[in-house]
């Protein structure tokens, strides 16, 4: 008998077909129908213990499309031998050029300027849209990971811009390219970025890591750039700072909550660029991700090892009695 695999999006026929050839594969989002399957692949829900064990314990793979893991407690699968399964190198040139094109957006005042041409009577004047040049500028990064470090070649190497980077899990004494600097000190990306960009996972130690107290230690005059998680940044804290015009502005692709309330403060804000959560939400993108997804699940359908694990130190897991 075949495997079964239950999913809640909607990848290509020929993805498909290639699923169906080694397992059973629902995709009628019929959530009750995800108990007793091998492979789970949900990306508009949350996976904690409880619902691992409603699915039950044939569940051996939870699957994402992407690199974020954060809907599924990780803890929780590994203590039950869950391996879960995403695609990290899929979204990093869409996501990277997506936050630099929110920081050119937001320093060119790209969006105040198409806003004052659509709408004359907008009260928009020429000092509204007076941008800030980006040569020669500091910019700050959270996270020296695979998009972090493409942000910083893209911003050194391109722009020529200052990069100062920051990462818990890289030593400063890490060699970098020309132009990329490393710093141990996490507040001081905050004191010296004329731009600081977050490129960190949602963790309990980063949720609301630009928090008001970094914010402000922030240069009068700077700006904030989010294309990693929402809660990453104090919502709260950010508008303040925004409404006293501490910072000049901010660039998100994500906020907190997802999508952000209708009264939400900052879609009113014509210093901030918001975009709905699109930065990996590209032809290339999209189509790395779905098919490094569906390159887990198969090979997880099959009893082998698929080719990413964020909890690798499981394996096999549950795999063992597949």
């Amino acid at each position: 008998m075949k495997p079964k695999v239950w999913m809640d999006w909607t990848v290509a026929p020929e993805l498909q077909a290639r699923i169906r050839e080694v397992a059973e594969l629902i995709t009628d989002g019929d959530q009750e129908k995800m108990i007793g399957c091998e492979v789970v692949s949900g990306v508009r829900m949350k996976f904690d213990g409880a619902l691992m064990d409603k699915i039950g314990p044939q569940l051996r793979i939870l699957a994402r499309p992407g690199i974020g893991v954060d809907p599924i407690d990780v803890d929780a699968a590994s203590a039950r031998g869950i391996l879960v399964c995403n695609t990290p190198d899929a979204p990093t040139e869409s996501t990277a050029e997506h936050a630099i094109a929110l920081l050119m957006a937001i320093a060119k005042r790209v969006i105040v300027g198409d806003m004052s041409l659509r709408n004359f009577d907008s009260g928009l004047n020429r000092n509204d849209m007076r941008g800030t040049e980006l040569l020669g500028r500091t910019l700050g990064i959270v996270g020296y990971g695979r998009i972090g470090r493409r942000v910083a070649e893209i911003a050194a190497h391109g722009i020529k811009m200052k990069v100062l980077v920051h990462d818990p899990f890289v030593p400063a004494s890490t060699p970098t390219p020309e132009g990329i600097t490393l710093t141990d000190d996490l507040d001081e990306i905050f004191r010296e970025g004329d731009f600081v960009s977050l490129h960190t996972p949602l963790m309990p130690s980063t949720r609301h890591l630009a928090n008001e107290t970094r914010l402000r230690m922030m240069k009068k005059g700077s700006y904030l750039i989010n294309a990693s998680r929402g809660p990453v940044v104090d919502e709260a804290a950010l508008i303040a700072v925004l409404n006293d015009g501490h910072l000049a502005g901010a660039a998100l692709d994500v906020t907190d909550p997802e999508p952000p309330l209708a009264d939400n403060p900052l879609l009113k804000m014509t210093n901030v660029v918001v975009t709905p959560h699109i930065a990996s939400n590209t032809d290339r993108g999209v189509a790395a991700m779905h098919s490094g997804a569906t390159d887990n699940i198969v090979l997880a359908a099959q009893g082998q090892r698929p080719r990413w694990i964020v909890n690798a130190d499981v394996w096999p897991g549950r795999m063992a009695g597949l």
